[in-house]
């Protein structure tokens, strides 16, 4: 069971469930958030409670994709995790040493240490859902997506729903210092979740998400690339674990847990790209590309 949200013909937001038939209903609550709550207040399963919402409903007729999705919750704070993939270490070398293979930098450090690497990335402003564009950064050069599966957090630590995030990412201005990462992960629709959050208790085995990256350029594939979370280097619940630390969580965090798909080195993104994000049994996060305008300081 999977929850979405969309725009009816009002432009009112709907809350609806979506079945693994690719039904649709609309259920009575006003976020994802308030489901889940109210399903712990009521000692129920969330599954439960959907499910008796959906009750002798009549599905919608529309299908899925015929509906104007939005992101599938207002996440408070968007935060995400880095180099918990072999590939994801391997890049960040690459980039910081402009290809050497010998050296060992800070990358090697945090795939091997205790403590994993986690960052501030977005928040319910910057972060845009299905088919609204992701913006390129105007000071960098070297751009590309990066497909992950994200946890949808409570505010005590739990992990109620998994969905795909894309965590755009500026490789030049990482690679010339990792102090400068946030300006590389953060600006304006730096950040795309949905479609739809899968229900944690509905999914058997979180370590076999297939997750799936393309990218069109002038309605050709130029780029395709798939990982499994089974190749994660750290578990989920470490990664929250690190992040509860000393932290306030708030209900509907999501935690992005790192990409293993990587563009070739000689790929950037361009304006009017289009990307697409599959997650198995969540779906298929698209986003359209966008330049911004470039400003007079722009790296050249």
């Amino acid at each position: 069971m999977r929850i979405i949200r969309f725009l009816d013909n009002n432009s009112q937001i709907v809350l609806a469930a979506l079945t693994d038939q690719e039904e649709v209903y609309p259920i009575p609550f006003k976020d994802f958030m308030e489901l889940v709550n109210l399903a712990e207040k009521s000692g129920i399963s969330t599954l439960k409670l959907v499910e008796t919402s959906i009750s002798g409903v009549t599905a919608l007729k529309e299908r899925v994709e015929d509906l104007q999705l939005i992101v599938p919750i207002e996440a408070p704070e968007v935060w995400a995790s880095g180099v918990t993939y072999e590939k994801s270490r391997d890049a960040r070398n690459y980039e910081a040493t402009g290809g050497k293979v010998d050296v060992e930098t800070c990358y090697d450090k945090v795939y091997d240490a205790e403590r994993p690497e986690i960052f501030f990335k977005s928040t319910a402003a910057r972060t845009v859902g299905p088919n609204t564009p992701v913006y390129l950064r105007s000071d960098s050069n070297w751009q590309i997506p990066e497909p992950e599966v994200a946890l949808v957090i409570s505010k005590s630590g739990k992990i109620v729903g998994y969905t795909a995030g894309n965590d755009m990412s500026s490789r030049d201005i990482e690679g010339e210092n990792p102090l400068y990462l946030p300006q590389a992960k953060i600006w304006k629709h730096s950040c795309s979740v949905g479609p739809a959050i899968r229900l944690a208790e509905t999914v058997d085995d979180p370590y076999n998400f297939q997750i799936t990256c393309r990218i069109y350029r002038n309605n050709k594939l130029v780029v395709e690339g798939t990982a499994n979370t089974s190749q994660l280097k750290r578990k989920f619940d470490e990664l929250v674990s690190f992040l509860e630390k000393d932290n306030d969580i708030f209900d509907g965090t999501v935690l992005m847990t790192g990409t293993c798909i990587v563009p070739p080195n000689e790929f950037t993104l361009q304006d009017n790209d289009q990307i697409e994000i599959e997650v198995s049994t969540i779906g298929v996060l698209s986003n359209p590309v966008k330049e911004q305008q470039r400003s007079k300081e722009a790296v050249k």
